[in-house]
């Protein structure tokens, strides 16, 4: 659970009009001047609905907060539009009859790519509960039992999972898996070996670089069998609805083999940081 002093300073950052949680959690937003919304409270099915004015593709889709390591916290501001430019940019499971899990907490833009993959193509979507996330074995068992098609995972939770993968042969030959996104951190492909020796063909693995500021993936690159002899990342390239430039200090291209900063431009970047 985020402590108090962050949940203090993101609601009063962003000044939402009304907080949904549960009634385990609305004490801690007791000393905060907005709605609260209990989803356990019996009361709210019996409140009146009305259907809401559909958004606008440049209308605020959501805010992600940076882990604040290099100074203050920053929300990011996500449009409608950002995020489907980055599926339609994309060909991974978004297709009926495609099951997706959603591995990641909404905290973590990874979960916006799951959750909107799955729906926006008419596919299933499973929520996995936090106490699988944290078990290697479990979650492993999961993907079987719901026959998940598109997995996302950070490098250092895959690993996990293939040493699980091996554990469990049995359950091994049974995974329907097709394609594995990886994303959130540094890939080592060569820790990929036993794997791709154990699932040749199927799934895909996809090495997808990205930030919150770029809408969750910028890139795209197949992992194949020799990445496993190499040390680096492959980040691949960029996604259509984007370019890729690496400057000097003085913003100017860097020749080919000159290390330069990588910048980033195109429609999947978020319209700004709110307040800053």
């Amino acid at each position: 659970a985020l402590p108090d002093a962050r949940i203090d300073f993101m609601l009063t950052d962003a000044t939402p009009i009304a907080a949904i949680t549960t009634t385990d959690l609305a004490g801690r937003l007791d000393r905060h001047d907005l709605a609260v919304i209990d989803i356990d409270d019996p009361a709210v099915r019996t409140q009146p609905s009305a259907a809401l004015a559909p958004p606008q593709p440049d209308d605020i889709a959501y805010l992600i907060y940076t882990s604040g390591t290099t100074g203050m916290p920053k929300g990011v501001a996500v449009t409608h539009r950002n995020v489907t430019q980055l599926l339609a940019s994309l060909d991974l499971g978004s297709a009926p009859g495609q099951v997706w899990a959603q591995f990641h907490s909404y905290a973590f833009d990874f979960s916006v790519w799951e959750i909107f993959g799955a729906l926006l193509g008419g596919g299933r979507l499973v929520v996995v509960p936090e106490e699988v996330a944290r078990s290697p074995q479990d979650f492993h068992a999961l993907l079987v039992t719901e026959k998940v098609t598109v997995l996302s995972q950070t490098p250092s939770a895959f690993y996990a999972l293939q040493r699980a993968d091996v554990l469990q042969p049995a359950l091994s030959g049974q995974l329907k898996l097709e394609t594995v996104v990886f994303g959130g951190e540094a890939l080592e492909p060569q820790r990929l070996a036993t794997w791709l020796v154990t699932h040749p063909g199927l799934p895909s693995l996809i090495n997808m670089y990205g930030i919150t500021e770029t809408t969750v993936h910028a890139s795209f690159r197949q992992i194949v069998d020799g990445d496993v002899e190499i040390n680096a990342s492959p980040i691949g390239v960029p996604l259509g609805h984007f370019g890729f430039f690496v400057l000097d200090g003085l913003l100017r291209p860097v020749p080919v083999g000159v290390v330069g900063e990588l910048y980033v431009a195109g429609r999947g970047v978020g319209i700004g940081y709110v307040r800053r």
